[in-house]
């Protein structure tokens, strides 16, 4: 299985939605909250190339996005084969 990273916020429903979608799936995630933590954000603009908005997801080395990216994966059958389950 590969490894999940997850940059969130405190009170965005995106995030909880990405969450309960991994969670579904039982898929382990590192989660950080990027207005708890403001090296976590320079380190999510970086690996996002400036990336503003939460949640931003990486699967592997894969920089999925966010929650709407990730739900279309799950849509179009390509999550489980991206998370290796």
């Amino acid at each position: 299985m590969q490894k999940v990273v997850i940059y969130s916020g405190p009170m965005c429903s995106y995030c909880s939605a990405a969450k309960h979608l991994l969670n579904k799936k039982k898929v382990d995630y590192t989660e950080f909250d990027i207005a708890a933590d403001q090296s976590k954000m320079q380190e999510m603009h970086e690996k996002t190339n400036g990336a503003r908005t939460v949640p931003q997801i990486f699967i592997g080395d894969t920089y999925v996005g966010g929650y709407n990216e990730l739900k279309s994966l799950e849509v179009a059958g390509q999550l489980n084969s991206l998370l290796g389950i």
